[in-house]
């Protein structure tokens, strides 16, 4: 589940035309000619209908594809649930109220109990931790090798913000982010903690069960409890489902699955990844821009080690789904966007336009 930072940030500024767009045709030739590598499955839906589903490299529509961290993003869905579900008083709540037993802690400090679950879901903790930096002290490498991964994280140091850095008061939000796996690890057992029910279950219980989404095989920790951090294995499919439930805002088939209003606060700004790409976060839904002729399209994404990506595009009600077993290679990411950019962003407007 190791990310690559100078690879993941690749939010690519390369301009389409206002020409005809390159077809899927020539899209999925293009995959099977190897020029996009260890590609698994483009899916794409429209207006909630699927407009390309194609599969490679022996996956199938029964595939459950190991999107990495793409799994995150199902965590922040299950803290909204347990908000709605009042087992969760708010985001503003210290994250210590539900650990007390792991007290006392290693590096103690006040701004550690002031730590809210805030701080962890919009990845802007003041604990040590960046899985972009091999020398972090809260590496998720080095939190595998660990039993509690709970206790490893809250027993970190503050971290420090290097001169060439902003400080999140000159952050564009008043936040730093810091990309922290055993953070969200975090946030995982605090829903387990406040619903007493594994996460996995809550969510087949509040969400997957509703969507007719066969379970996830979620990952366990050494202690039993669900991997909230990476490696839920889910179906191209099931993504698009849970895309479509984004755009529309919270609904699926006309019933309300989770609150509009959590819907709406995850997908606000809250933190800037890159600044010069123009990369922001919010509440573990990743925000990318991408240009399209003259204009700025907003994808909310959920993004995993390999090129794996759910975006969610409300300015063309679109879900868009791509899958790939390039996990650590210096191009996972980038062919990823270049294939969103490409191929399926011209072809959406193309659509949409004819409903105008």
């Amino acid at each position: 589940m190791k990310f690559i930072k100078t690879i993941l940030i690749t939010s690519l500024s390369f301009q389409v035309l206002a020409t005809e767009p390159p077809t899927f045709e020539k899209l999925k030739d293009e995959i099977n000619k190897d020029t996009f590598k260890q590609m698994t499955s483009v899916v794409v839906s429209q207006d909630q209908k699927i407009i390309l589903e194609e599969y490679f490299n022996d996956a199938n529509k029964d595939t459950q594809h190991d999107m990495r961290s793409a799994s995150k993003s199902l965590t922040s869905l299950a803290i909204g649930f347990a908000i709605e579900d009042n087992l969760i008083e708010s985001l503003n709540k210290p994250v210590m109220d539900y650990f007390a037993d792991k007290r006392p802690l290693k590096n103690p400090d006040s701004r550690k109990s002031a730590m809210t679950i805030q701080d962890l879901i919009t990845m802007s903790s003041p604990v040590e931790c960046d899985d972009w930096n091999s020398t972090s002290r809260g590496n998720e490498e080095r939190m595998y090798l660990i039993e509690d991964w709970s206790q490893f994280i809250l027993d970190l140091p503050i971290r420090g913000t290097p001169p060439w850095k902003k400080t999140a008061k000159e952050s564009k939000y008043g936040r730093s982010f810091s990309y922290c796996t055993g953070g969200v690890q975090i946030l995982t057992e605090l829903v387990e903690r406040a619903t007493k029910m594994k996460m996995a279950k809550y969510l087949q219980t509040k969400l997957f069960s509703k969507l007719d989404i066969k379970p996830p095989q979620f990952q366990k920790t050494s202690l039993g409890l669900t991997n909230g951090g990476g490696g839920a294995r889910m179906t191209s499919m099931d993504w698009i489902k849970l895309g479509e439930l984004l755009i529309n805002e919270g609904k699926h088939k006309n019933q309300q699955i989770i609150n509009k209003k959590w819907i709406e606060e995850s997908l606000i700004r809250r933190v800037v990844i890159e600044e010069e790409r123009d990369i922001e976060y919010g509440y573990l839904w990743w925000i990318f821009n991408f240009k399209l002729d003259d204009k700025i399209v907003t994808a909310y994404a959920a993004s995993g080690n390999g090129g794996n990506y759910m975006f969610a595009i409300p300015e063309f009600n679109a879900t868009a789904v791509i899958t790939s077993t390039a996990f650590n290679t210096n191009y996972m990411h980038k062919q990823s966007h270049q294939i969103l950019q490409e191929y399926v962003l011209p072809n959406l407007a193309k659509n949409h336009s004819k409903k105008k």
